[in-house]
């Protein structure tokens, strides 16, 4: 599962950040103490966000931390939310025997590629997890040690029930008694701290990394904007925080492995799209594995044939995706893919295939030809 970074509540104190960073996730004890800095660096993470339900605050439920920390499993389950947090753990515990319910407002991975979430909700129900998509959240109860769910589907009311239930709706970042506000300090619509490509926050002297800013929300890209953060604020913010080619995974079975843009941002942001999908019937390592479940997407530029986005659903896509990350880095173009040598029976070929798919039928070549 994705690693996030989680910090409890803390209270800074009612004057606002007094300068402080606070990248640790232990509580700080300032004890009255005015620490001070020429420069400072917010990183406080983020927490599981609880949605507006009426009832839940009354309703002992479980977060993507208090799940992974259950000793006993209920033997049925109510999963609120269809993004990367409630796939994986609706799966894992589905595995493990409980009868889950995965429940969602939209699509399933809303922000992947729709075809990549249509195929894993079919393997998904295929293995036993009931899907319930397209809903409006009406109210939650907790009767009689077991949990109700009133949700509106289709023009019907519908009520869902389980022993417990597991909120995986985002996370919300922790911003609370940092006297933002006072400071000058913006925030987002989502609530994160704003902040510009070199991560400087809307007060001067003043910068933002990692959960926090309400984005790019995974550890390694904490990691990365950490680092920039910190050498910008001692070195004269020379550098350019930049996710073009972040690489982002959903460990479900298929994996979901994605880099750069899904096609409708492509279009969106002006470019002359073209697309490619190549299933895994097609691709040696699936067929010689014998599961030949998912698919992979490609989009291009269709002038410069320039390498935008590409999505990979595979049992292996997770290790395969960083090949596309250095492409899209490197602004390679579907033909360098197309006419580069990729190892025979590996899930990273897959690419290849999918980048001839462009301009040949793929399903009449031979194993390796170019």
């Amino acid at each position: 599962m994705q690693e996030h970074h989680e910090t409890e509540g803390r209270e800074i104190g009612t004057k606002g950040l007094l300068d402080l960073c606070l990248a640790c996730p232990h509580r700080h004890h300032l004890d009255g103490r005015l620490i001070s800095a020429g420069k400072v660096i917010i990183a406080t993470g983020t927490r599981p966000a609880v949605p507006a339900i009426p009832g839940v605050a009354q309703v002992p439920y479980l977060t993507s931390t208090t799940a992974l920390e259950l000793e006993e499993l209920p033997k049925s389950l109510l999963v609120l939310g269809g993004g990367y947090v409630g796939v994986e753990l609706a799966q894992t515990l589905a595995r493990a025997g409980v009868k889950v319910t995965l429940i969602f407002r939209s699509r399933l991975l809303p922000e992947a590629e729709p075809e990549i979430g249509a195929a894993l909700e079919g393997y998904l129900e295929a293995e036993g997890v009931q899907i319930a998509s397209g809903v409006s959240y009406q109210a939650i109860r907790h009767v009689h040690g077991r949990i109700e769910l009133d949700v509106e589907h289709a023009g019907r009311s519908v009520t869902l029930a389980a022993e417990q239930v597991l909120v995986t709706t985002g996370r919300a970042p922790n911003v609370e008694g940092l006297g933002l506000a006072e400071l000058g300090i913006e925030t987002t619509p989502n609530g994160g701290i704003k902040v510009d490509d070199r991560l400087r926050t809307t007060r001067a002297g003043f910068y933002a990394a990692g959960d926090v800013t309400g984005r790019d929300q995974f550890v390694y890209m904490a990691a990365y904007g950490a680092k920039l953060a910190a050498k910008n604020a001692l070195n004269g913010d020379s550098l350019v925080y930049s996710n073009r080619a972040m690489p982002a995974v959903v460990f479900s079975d298929p994996q979901v492995g994605s880099v750069g843009l899904t096609e409708a941002q492509a279009r969106a942001a002006g470019f002359q799209v073209r697309t490619s999908i190549v299933t895994l019937d097609h691709v040696p390592r699936a067929l010689a594995a014998r599961d030949t479940r998912g698919l992979i997407k490609l989009v291009a530029d269709g002038r410069t044939r320039e390498l935008l986005g590409a999505h990979i659903l595979a049992p292996e896509g997770a290790d395969s995706i960083q090949t596309a990350a250095i492409a899209i880095r490197c602004g390679l173009t579907i033909d360098d893919l197309a006419e580069s040598i990729f190892p025979y029976l590996t899930t990273v070929e897959g690419l290849k295939l999918a980048a001839q798919t462009f301009d040949k039928d793929v399903s009449k070549l031979s194993c390796c030809a170019g």
